[in-house]
């Protein structure tokens, strides 16, 4: 393959360009910084690998042959195609991309309102989002920064809490329009309550667990509808069809808003959390660190 072009440097090409697209040896070696003499050595031994004469001497000047002519076109083809590649990788690798994990709800609810604002800062980096309900306590190879719930605990990497689970129930305010509101938390009972299945966040909050932390005495009602998705979950509490488990940073934004509000006071804590997770391999290090001062600038402002 390229068999003609095994024996010829980048730089007798480069040369001969210079030559003949200014008609000067002269012109090509101030131009590629060497001598007038380098450069005819190099159009010599150019000639002679290729049993051609390119250049007609003239008085005073030279002039390209047919030959010449005919070669200068693939030259410039050439030499532009491969600028043009090296320009292409060149852009591209200024776009890192920054591969970040977590689940759906805290990327809906948390990081997307946000990520406009670190595109400001480093508009030079890509975030690529890997969301799903995946086990981040082992973190896979192509994954650069994880924000997992849970206790802290991985396999292959570091962990950095960067808030404590913080629940309290939210819902429409026009599902209490006949109450005072927030109501009494022993009111809940009466309330239609959306449920996560437990097969989706084993970990999470339920409202059993809600009604304990809250001393409410009664069970809680079984409710119409479940979801395997908490984001769907929050979307069916703005639409007025239940009272969701709120988790704090999560759904502020949402109550500030007035898509949602509290139902009732009081709130529950456990000992889980989100934590900030990083990989033992120093992959892409400088971006992650800039996504991870980014962050814990947001988290600091919230």
């Amino acid at each position: 393959m390229y068999g003609h072009f095994n024996d010829l440097s980048l730089d007798v090409l480069r040369v001969f360009e210079s030559a003949a697209r200014q008609l000067s040896f002269t012109a090509a070696a101030f131009e590629l910084g060497t001598s007038q003499p380098a450069i005819s050595q190099q159009i010599k031994r150019l000639e002679q690998r290729l049993h051609t004469r390119l250049f007609d001497r003239v008085y005073r000047g030279i002039v390209l042959t047919e030959a010449g002519e005919q070669l200068l076109s693939y030259v410039q083809d050439g030499l532009g195609t491969l600028d043009a590649g090296l320009r292409a990788v060149t852009a591209q690798q200024q776009h890192e991309v920054l591969q970040v994990a977590t689940d759906f709800a805290f990327a809906a609810y948390w990081l997307m309102p946000r990520l406009k604002r670190f595109n400001q800062l480093y508009p030079e980096v890509d975030v690529s989002l890997l969301t799903g309900e995946r086990d981040l306590g082992a973190l896979s190879a192509e994954i650069d920064v994880a924000i997992a719930f849970g206790d802290g605990r991985v396999k292959n990497g570091q962990s950095q809490l960067l808030f404590a689970e913080e629940v309290y129930p939210v819902c429409s305010a026009q599902l209490l329009k006949d109450h005072a509101q927030p109501v009494a938390p022993a009111l809940l009972a009466q309330l239609p309550l959306l449920h996560l299945r437990p097969e989706s966040r084993a970990s999470w909050y339920d409202w059993q667990g809600l009604f304990n932390a809250l001393g409410i005495a009664e069970a809680p009602s079984p409710g119409s509808l479940r979801f395997d998705n908490y984001t769907l979950l929050i979307q069916a509490a703005i639409a007025g069809q239940g009272v969701a488990i709120g988790w704090r940073y999560l759904v502020d934004e949402l109550l500030e808003q007035g898509l949602l509000c509290r139902a009732c006071e009081g709130q529950a804590r456990s000992g889980l959390g989100y934590y900030l997770v990083l990989p033992e391999r120093k992959r892409r290090q400088r971006i992650t660190q800039q996504f991870v001062d980014w962050l814990q600038g947001e988290l600091a402002g919230t």
